[in-house]
């Protein structure tokens, strides 16, 4: 008689809520009571058993504690080690604040000789330099400002004023023989130092470390045939902002107007090119592409011959995944630096101990000039580079460390939400503003949906085009019509921001010149005359340029409670009256654009115009009057 053995298993119950210690410890001796009571009935504290089961629960404690503490470094509101914040900034687009340097304004003097007699006495603007953009400028002390941008003597613009007075005139004519030329740009304070960086075979995505801590700024890099490298956000952008100097021999169309327009913007596609990584410890790396190739890009793009080599020719293979390294047998992520040398000229240290006052950045240490010697006497020009001086007109300041745990979180929050993207309608207007003066001078922008016509011929919105209205400043701060260069230069800087489905049309906005005539009651014992050139003065505050915006409609009680509350003397003001000026465009030069102002004015409010327009007192000398009804009796 035989018996047959059978074996079952039993499925032991596991919990795996457990946290800390404790829970381990407690479930480890309902488990053992559990499935092992007659093995093991032991459980005091002084026990062998209890010791395993306690180290387990140790073990498990301190397995869940990283577990935890690797998911919460997973997560940009709760991280707290800086090399997870400096990877998760950098992944988004985010370059840390490694050191920020000090900022200031320099002012910077030169003296040109004179052109003309009499009333056409001038200065020689042919003498006029280019103070480059990286000139040294150092405080007594050795803190070394930099300048970010070119100070060019040779042009001006509402935001880019230039200054000149008489500096010497001739004892016996009294004609002028040298004047004085003043204008500021921007500077920020660091040391410049250059490194340099030797390179065998061509080795992919290859990166090399500066020496110092806390580097600004990549101010160039140079390798040994004299080849430029250009730093990019990221190795993908294939594309990068460069300019060149407005002229007939670089575009003959828009040369005219090189006196408002000293460069045309454009976008060079460059194959050499790097990224910069900030390392939380200080350091800055660059990191460089790909490509091995020396062939042109436009030779090597992937093709259905390099993109699927590997794959078999049956049509039943063509689900097959390819091999996505073929993409990298192209410059798509720039070239990797082989067999040369890299020289990188960069700027580096800042901090709170930059700031300085007014006054004492003043000593000159590093200058580059242009200037156009053709024509001009050597000693002269000679004598007008020796003439050049500097000094900071404001105190220094932004001078500061890098960013704590908690600004460097935030920061990353509002660079992700940001996107780097003109996805809002503001978006394109702080880009339009955000334009360098030395590619056009834009003082209002206004953004709006463009529309088009349906088969009723009912104007309906268009939802894949924006109408970008921009004006200008001249010299005597009055609105005028941006030129052709300027808005070339503004549409390639804006491809760089706007969504690939959005078409912007950039266009001049009307300009509605006015005049403003108040009529008032007087307080006794003022003296009329008196009252009413403050009231002019107040309400051509009211209209000063820099107050008014596009579709800006006139609310004439706040002109009226404006003119009662800040101007003494003044009982009530009884009525104001807004006129159009277009008929005096041809002596005055105004715009010339007829509005009919009182079919806008509604409720005490005068509206712009349905295209978008902006009002303008052009001449407030002229263009506001006053007069007094009568005063207290």
């Amino acid at each position: 008689m035989g018996y047959e053995l059978t074996s079952k298993k039993k499925n032991k119950e596991v919990r795996y809520l457990n946290k800390d210690f404790s829970q381990f410890r407690n479930n480890l001796i309902e488990f053992s009571k559990q499935y092992f009571p007659n093995t093991y009935q032991d459980f005091n504290e002084s026990s062998p058993g209890m010791m395993f089961i306690e180290m387990a629960s140790y073990v498990g404690d301190v397995m869940s504690y990283y577990v935890d503490s690797q998911f919460k470094e997973s997560l940009l509101g709760y991280s707290e080690e800086l090399r997870t914040l400096y990877s998760m900034a950098q992944s988004f687009g985010y370059k840390p604040r490694l050191s920020a340097p000090s900022s200031t304004r320099l002012e910077f003097f030169q003296l040109v000789p004179n052109t003309g007699e009499g009333n056409n006495a001038a200065p020689d603007y042919n003498y006029a330099l280019n103070i480059k953009a990286g000139t040294r400028v150092e405080t007594a002390d050795g803190v070394v400002f930099r300048t970010i941008e070119d100070c060019d003597m040779r042009y001006e613009s509402s935001r880019s004023e230039r200054e000149t007075e008489i500096f010497e005139r001739d004892s016996a004519t009294d004609t002028p023989t040298y004047w004085y030329i003043r204008k500021e740009v921007r500077a920020q304070s660091g040391n410049v130092t250059d490194e340099d960086f030797s390179f065998g075979g061509a080795k992919k995505y290859d990166k090399v470390l500066l020496s110092n801590s806390n580097v600004i700024d990549i101010i160039s890099c140079t390798d040994s045939d004299g080849n430029k490298w250009y730093e990019v956000d990221s190795l993908a952008q294939d594309t990068i902002f460069d300019e060149i100097e407005n002229n007939s021999d670089n575009d003959p169309e828009l040369s005219q107007y090189s006196s408002n327009v000293p460069y045309i913007l454009r976008l060079k596609r460059v194959s050499k090119r790097f990224t910069t990584f900030r390392r939380p410890d200080g350091k800055t790396e660059l990191r460089f592409g790909a490509g091995i190739s020396d062939n042109a890009d436009e030779d090597i793009i992937p093709n259905p011959d390099n993109v699927g080599s590997n794959l078999p020719g049956s049509p039943s293979k063509l689900y097959e995944t390819f091999d996505p390294s073929n993409f990298l047998k192209t410059k798509t992520y720039g070239q990797a630096p082989s067999n040369t040398s890299l020289t990188i000229n960069y700027q580096y240290g800042g901090g709170a101990q930059d700031n300085v006052a007014a006054g004492r950045v003043n000593k000159i240490t590093g200058i580059t000039f242009e200037i156009d010697e053709t024509n001009l006497t050597p000693s002269v020009v000679n004598f007008s580079k020796t003439s050049v001086r500097a000094s900071n007109v404001e105190a220094s300041s932004g001078g500061m460390g890098a960013e704590s745990v908690e600004e460097l979180r935030e920061n990353i929050k509002a660079y992700f939400q940001a996107q780097n993207r003109a996805v809002t309608k503001d978006d394109y207007i702080i880009r339009t503003y955000a334009l360098p003066d030395k590619y056009g001078n834009i003082a209002k922008a206004y953004i709006t949906q463009d529309t088009i016509l349906d088969e009723e011929q009912q104007t309906q919105p268009n939802p894949l085009a924006l109408n970008l209205y921009i004006l200008g400043l001249n010299t005597n701060r009055h609105l005028v019509n941006v030129n052709d260069a300027v808005k070339e230069n503004l549409k390639t800087y804006l491809t760089r921001f706007k969504p690939v489905t959005d078409a912007v049309n950039i266009k001049n906005a009307y300009v509605i010149n006015i005049g403003v005539k108040a009529n008032i009651l007087t307080k006794s014992g003022f003296d009329h005359q008196i009252v009413m050139t403050n009231v002019n003065q107040r309400i051509a505050e009211f209209f000063d340029v820099d107050r008014w915006q596009i579709n800006q409609p006139i609310i004439i009680s706040e002109l009226q409670t404006t003119i009662q509350n800040d101007v003494e003397g003044v009982l009530s003001v009884l009525d104001i009256t807004i006129t159009n000026q277009d008929t005096y465009s041809s002596t005055a030069g105004y715009s010339g654009n007829r509005y009919n102002i009182s079919s806008a004015l509604r409720n005490g409010i005068v509206y712009p115009a349905k295209d978008p327009s902006i009002f303008e007192v052009k001449l407030p000398n002229t263009d506001i009057t006053t007069a007094v009804d009568g005063g207290e009796g």
